[in-house]
């Protein structure tokens, strides 16, 4: 239900939130600058035998093609060790549930979901995941993949202050964002968690006795350390299939507010490591002002379409006057409020994680959720979405640049046509990736239930646009809710090809940007040099980026989502 103390709780940890993050982003400049900061006594002789034994020093710096490469080499490396595992885990330790092997098409698929941050999953995490997948195989990309996000988002940003054509070395990169950012925060929020109520034991399975009988075998394992990780890194694939709904990985509205903060600290802080490695911190807060209009906004609308009477029950005369709006799939322990922030957080962050059935929002509800994963931005996911802001700040300033008649320049640097080439590839595979499999899905008849077609209708066309953007944003929550089976080798393999496709050419081409600014010598400010600290250019950039994000997606929006309210 709807109750104001808990949306002053929402604003006030919205203000913790932002309040934090120039700190935290100040702390995240220090770690990729390799500044001294605290714990290096420790680790950094750690991290000096870790770069002796892969054969790398700090002093080695990267051009952005041998970095990618280097990109690809890791996750390649993870994707292969994944596959195999889920396709023979039945044969190796930790299976006391007796989870068979998973197909060739489902273990490639939740490969590539793992690999790419998406955590889409396409099984039931209780039944077909054996507990060394839950506790050794999964947990090890929950950690590579928000870590490569970061890494190429900040050597993307060394581009606009380097002047050698490097943008850093992405082994050095990867290390120190696990020892100094990922590892030590996971293990703090899990120690949190556990003193919260969430389980954190190696004890597999319990039977409990409900009070209506009977026996009830629960899964249990260390879900604090699951958790902790999943919502930090924008991983968002939670231990139990319910996910964040579970009351085991979720207990109370006071976990659900600290796991929305969780979600958030990384993606609103990176504004601010942008403003740390140019030396520039005012140049943050258009960009944090861009994802703060966006979000704030989406929240509003959320909140306001669930809070409102569902109008497909108004002709029920016995259910008496609606006070709950859409109550249908939202979890009873939290309030509206609550409820929202965490779900719009989750998928404006690329989280992914639930904690209610989004096929049973409103129409408008869900169509905020898409909009979220359409700009992957505001703030979008670790590392890689404020990559994405980056990327259309490049493009609008470029436009900017045409319509004034001024040579287009950001921080010293010109933005040339190969610029805006990359900029437009990265831009464009998102929306190419979702909507060529998209039609290929309804046109060729492979949205089906388990007992055969399915009738058409918006929903369902919502549905699948909404699974698709989901895997291309690298997001990985699900509209579906089990309308229709995606557990298929065709959404298997279509899906794979989505998200691996939507994760690595946007970072292929986040890096080529960065690399052509790092050749350019920085030119000093003129008069008709760009105020990009203003007002002004945070206004422009927020509306580039809405109207831009609309027009990619507008027909598919209207056959959708909006079909439905109307």
């Amino acid at each position: 239900m709807f109750a104001v103390q808990s949306l002053i709780d929402v604003i006030l940890l919205l203000i913790l939130a932002l309040a934090a993050a120039p700190f935290f982003g100040s702390y995240l400049g220090k770690v990729f600058m390799d500044r001294p900061i605290l714990g290096d006594s420790v680790l950094t002789p750690i991290e000096n035998a870790i770069y002796r034994l892969i054969g790398t020093s700090p002093r080695k710096s990267m051009r952005a093609m041998e970095y990618f490469l280097a990109v690809v080499l890791v996750n390649v490396a993870l994707f292969v060790f994944l596959y195999v595992w889920l396709l023979y885990q039945n044969l190796l330790p930790l299976d006391a549930t007796g989870a068979p092997g998973m197909s060739w098409t489902l273990a490639f698929h939740s490969a590539a979901s793992f690999t790419t941050n998406t955590n889409f999953t396409h099984f039931t995490n209780e039944t077909q995941m054996s507990l060394g997948s839950l506790v050794i195989a999964w947990p090890i990309a929950l950690f590579v993949s928000p870590a490569t996000g970061i890494c190429v988002a900040a050597a993307m940003i060394r581009g606009f202050v380097r002047k050698d054509g490097t943008l850093g070395n992405f082994y050095v990169d990867l290390v120190r964002s696990m020892t100094r950012i990922f590892l030590p925060l996971s293990i703090l929020i899990a120690i949190v968690l556990v003193f919260m109520g969430v389980p954190e034991t190696f004890t597999n399975i319990v039977t409990a006795h409900p009070i209506t009988g009977g026996t009830q075998e629960i899964l249990l394992g260390p879900v604090a350390s699951f958790q902790s990780i999943s919502l930090l890194g924008s991983n968002g694939g939670g231990f139990y299939s319910a996910n964040a709904a579970s009351p085991l990985a979720n207990p109370s509205a006071v976990s659900n507010l600290f796991l929305s903060f969780v979600m958030i600290l990384i993606p609103l802080s990176t504004p601010f490591l942008f403003g740390q490695l140019i030396r520039k911190r005012a140049e943050a807060w258009p960009y944090m002002g861009t994802i703060l209009i966006v979000f704030c906004i989406a929240l509003a609308l959320f909140i306001a379409y669930q809070a409102a009477s569902n109008p497909a029950l108004a002709s029920i005369t016995s259910l008496g006057a609606q006070t709950n709006g859409y109550p249908i799939g939202q979890e009873t322990r939290f309030s509206l409020p609550e409820a929202s922030l965490f779900q719009v957080t989750s998928v404006y962050s690329n989280v992914g994680a639930n904690n209610m059935m989004i096929g049973a929002l409103s129409p408008v509800a869900q169509l905020v959720l898409l909009f979220g994963m359409f700009t992957q931005s505001t703030p979008g996911g670790v590392g890689c979405g404020f990559g994405t802001l980056l990327l259309f700040a490049v493009l609008g300033i470029f436009v900017g640049g045409l319509m004034v008649g001024r040579t287009p320049e950001y921080l010293g640097k010109k933005i040339t046509t190969r610029h805006v080439r990359w900029s437009a590839l990265a831009l464009l595979t998102h929306p190419t990736s979702i909507l060529i499999p998209f039609v290929v899905a309804v046109a060729g008849g492979f949205v089906t239930t388990a007992t055969g077609s399915i009738p058409s209708s918006a929903h369902v066309f919502t549905s699948v646009l909404y699974e698709f953007t989901s895997e291309s944003a690298n997001n990985g929550s699900a509209l579906s809710d089990g309308y229709f089976n995606d557990a298929t080798p065709f959404f298997n393999l279509a899906g794979a090809v989505v998200m691996l496709v939507g994760r690595f050419i946007p970072f292929f081409a986040m890096l080529m940007v960065g690399g052509l600014f790092s050749e350019q010598e920085t030119q000093p400010a003129s008069a008709g040099t760009l105020r990009t600290a203003s007002l002004t250019f945070t206004l422009y950039i927020t509306l580039f980026l809405i109207i831009m994000s609309v027009l990619l997606f507008l027909p598919v929006i209207a056959l959708g989502p909006l079909a439905q309210i109307i």
